[in-house]
């Protein structure tokens, strides 16, 4: 006879799954007040909420600011607030390196890799350490000047400021959302509502996506609030979460819900199914071509459903362009040991972000490579912490069809370390930003890597002579279209007169933040006639160009695109003006802080020319 309250049975069940779970992963503070609230004796202990500041910059993946500065660095965002609650363009905040679109329109910009989730928009990240602990109550993120661009937030498990490393790593992701338009440039604290962590944390990671902004995004201060222990919900009141009722299900899905890679990758056995449906009549080829459109997780679930699929999920063509930068809080030795089976072929890889914190070796890393590196042609490795000399040492040797390398950021790889680039002679691209290569290997990378199409030494301390530099470009890079120079301090107009002389295939020049080129040389003026194809050419911050420099870029360099002038005293709507009529092609001008240039005549320009985004921006 069936039970008359079958129902009842069900939740009988499910209060039980729920409960065993709960007391099986509590602390022994936890289950104490579980019994508190059971038995009704005694009341919930006072949890005080904690509020802190950031304590320490702990990492980034970009910024505006200068390694040897204070001014627009990530580092403003230790402590408490240095503008907030003012809006504006200030020095004292923290700033990333690039905003909306442009970096993306220009000759230097770098095809993206499939398969990227859309889930997984981050294009910046900065890590915050906080004094104690806690659990998360609420994240407030003062934002002074273009608001916007944050779109995850994530915990981590691990206190940067123990003495004992944990055995494990795990990031939680406390909010996510797709980028957003915010209307106007104001101030803002923006506190989005986070989820609820089942562990304290004192490591807190923003993640940005300033595509959709109109300028340079500014942030003040994080606040982080929490309480030391772990919040207990009333029985009365709160929710039972439906991910609760499988065990193993919280500590294998990674913060976004994606089941871990690792035991993806790994899985063999496959379960018997009696056909493969109508797969097995499709082509192969078909086959492949509608698998080519997942992501890799998906690629990994699909496998575990029959030997047919799991014949084309791991076949090595589906890993021919791989990013696992999405996924870079899973990914250590274990994940790259399960793919090597799979990436044969692979041709671009990306390992942006990846490994930090010990979860990639330098022996995994060089065993991976030993395997796969053979035909990798584009390998992007920005802020990959754990590379060392060795490793650049098995590149080297591994990927003898290397023609793309980005180590931007990788601000752990020793100078001498570089010198081993010098033998990989097919490079086209080479990415060094805010690495600490010095001058005698770049010198060596220069002489031996002459394909070399796109470089960027951008925040590059180490050298000592640009100049001479920029010789061994003239004279040995002939094919160069793009090189970043941003923030390099001691170029003169030699050096420019060699490099505009020596490299006239030249297409994107970022000489941003450069104090010592003076126009009253003719240096400007001389990559104006020199140049021709200039596409895009920041002057950023330097004072002294001029009507001159803008006439000669209006009669010489008509495919320019892109000019950021910001800064510049010495420059009149009228030259503006001519540069608008000559330069048909021109979407981008940063006008911001040039004297002569106020807000009438912005308006008046952009009136006149509305193809055109001029940008100009203030400080309160």
């Amino acid at each position: 006879m069936p039970p008359v309250f079958p129902m009842l049975t069900v939740l009988s069940m499910f209060y039980y799954m729920c409960l065993r779970r709960r007391a099986r992963t509590a602390t022994r503070g936890e289950m104490n007040s579980r019994r508190a609230i059971e038995s009704n004796t005694r009341a919930l202990p006072i949890n005080v909420e904690l509020v802190q500041y950031a304590k320490e910059v702990l990492d980034f993946s970009s910024h505006y600011g200068s390694e040897n500065s204070m001014s627009y660095t990530m580092w403003n965002l230790a402590g408490i607030p240095n503008v907030y609650p003012s809006s504006g363009d200030f020095t004292q905040t923290a700033v990333f390196r690039t905003y909306g679109t442009w970096w993306d329109r220009c000759p230097s910009a770098r095809l993206p890799f499939k398969r990227t989730p859309s889930t997984f928009c981050s294009q910046d990240y900065v890590e915050l350490a906080f004094e104690e602990p806690v659990y998360p109550t609420a994240v407030h993120i003062l934002e002074t000047y273009h608001p916007g661009a944050v779109v995850r937030i994530l915990a981590c498990s691990a206190n940067p400021y123990s003495q004992n490393p944990p055995a494990e790593v795990r990031w939680e992701i406390l909010w996510s959302e797709a980028p957003t338009k915010v209307n106007g440039p104001q101030a803002r604290q923006f506190t989005p509502c986070i989820k609820q962590i089942n562990f304290p944390t004192n490591l807190i990671r923003l993640e940005v996506n300033s595509s959709l902004l109109d300028y340079y995004t500014e942030l003040d201060a994080v606040v982080l609030h929490g309480v030391k222990e772990r919040p207990v919900l009333s029985l009365k009141t709160s929710m039972i979460d439906m991910n609760d009722i499988d065990e193993e299900e919280d500590e294998e899905k990674f913060a976004c819900g994606m089941d871990t890679l690792n035991k993806q990758f790994s899985i063999l056995t496959l379960r018997e199914w009696p056909t493969n449906g109508y797969f097995d009549k499709l082509p192969y080829e078909l086959i492949q071509l509608i698998l080519s459109h997942l992501t890799v997780p998906d690629l990994c679930r699909l496998a575990q459903t029959c030997k047919l699929l799991y014949q084309h999920c791991c076949d090595p063509l589906q890993y021919i362009h791989l990013s696992l930068q999405p996924y870079w809080a899973r990914i250590n030795d274990t994940s790259l040991e399960h793919l090597q089976s799979r990436c044969t072929l692979i041709q671009w890889l990306n390992l942006s972000w990846t490994g930090n914190r010990g979860a990639i070796s330098v022996s995994g890393f060089s065993r991976f490579l030993k395997v796969c590196g053979s035909e990798l042609v584009r390998l992007e490795l920005s802020c990959g912490h754990f590379l060392n000399e060795t490793c650049l040492e098995v590149i080297t040797e591994m990927c003898p069809n290397l023609q793309e390398l980005n180590l931007s950021s990788c601000d752990k790889i020793p100078p001498q370390a570089f010198n081993h680039i010098a033998k990989v002679g097919s490079l086209k691209r080479l990415v060094l930003y805010r690495t600490k290569v010095e001058q005698t290997a770049l010198l060596s990378i220069l002489n031996f890597c002459s394909e070399l199409q796109h470089l960027s030494l951008g925040s590059c301390v180490m050298i000592e002579d640009y100049d001479l530099i920029a010789s061994m470009m003239g004279a040995k890079c002939k094919k160069l279209r793009s090189l970043d120079l941003w923030r390099c301090k001691n170029i003169t107009e030699s050096g420019i007169a060699e490099l505009a002389s020596g490299c006239q295939l030249l297409e994107e020049l970022d000489l941003g933040w450069c104090p010592t080129l003076q126009s009253s040389t003719g240096c400007f003026t001389n990559l104006a006639r020199k140049l021709p194809n200039l596409q895009k050419l920041f002057l950023t911050a330097n004072r002294s160009v001029c009507d001159t420099d803008i006439e000669e870029l209006a009669a010489n360099c008509t495919r320019l695109r892109q000019l950021d002038i910001l800064g510049t005293r010495m420059v009149s709507p009228a030259s503006l003006r001519k540069l608008l009529e000559s330069c048909k092609d021109l979407s981008l001008l940063d006008v911001s802080f040039c004297s002569q240039i106020d807000n009438r005549v912005v308006l008046e320009l952009n009136a006149n020319f509305p193809n055109v985004f001029i940008k100009k921006s203030f400080t309160q």
